[in-house]
């Protein structure tokens, strides 16, 4: 049975998870929503050190997210555009192609904080437009085997490629009786 103390969350006392990459790679989430339970809006507090982004410049097919910055200031990158965002400044990312691709960059000399939403639809699919890479994302959560991802620039595969109806065959001739 739910009570009001199940609905609340300390955000110093929410799980945290990090990782860090190369040089210019930094983050720390503290996971709230889905540590509360929420299944269709997923909500964190994102920091990032000085001189690093948490997330490679990426576009989501299926999926919104908003951010209001917390503290510290940065770059918003969306696409080939800058802007400077600050403490109190609230973004907002749409879904769409490479051209809605964003990324928070930390140019300051202190953490850059934000509270980060995002609707969570799966299956999710997300490009990285710096690296030529597209994300495959089937279940919500951070879990690496939730997603998987392929490189822009490998063959690329049309519907029925290497489909040549020999199962299909055999099921027709089985069903006819024909052996």
């Amino acid at each position: 049975m739910s009570n009001a103390a199940s609905r609340v969350l300390r955000t110093d006392q929410a799980p945290v998870v990090s990782g860090r990459q190369g040089e210019y790679f930094e983050y720390a989430l503290s996971l709230l929503g889905q540590t509360l339970g929420a299944k269709a809006i997923g909500v964190n507090v994102t920091r990032v050190p000085p001189g690093k982004a948490a997330f490679p410049l990426h576009h989501h097919r299926a999926n919104e997210e908003h951010f209001f910055v917390l503290s510290g200031r940065g770059t918003l990158r969306v696409g080939s555009d800058t802007t400077p965002v600050q403490a109190h400044d609230y973004v907002f990312n749409p879904p769409g192609d490479a051209g809605e691709a964003h990324q928070f960059v930390n140019t300051g000399d202190e953490d850059l904080v934000y509270l980060a939403f995002s609707t969570m639809q799966v299956p999710e699919i997300v490009g990285y437009p710096d690296s030529g890479k597209t994300g495959v994302r089937i279940t919500a959560g951070t879990d690496p085997a939730s997603r998987f991802l392929v490189r822009d620039d490998g063959p690329r595969a049309e519907y029925y490629d290497g489909e040549d109806g020999t199962p299909v065959a055999a099921i027709v001739r089985r069903e006819r009786g024909e052996g």
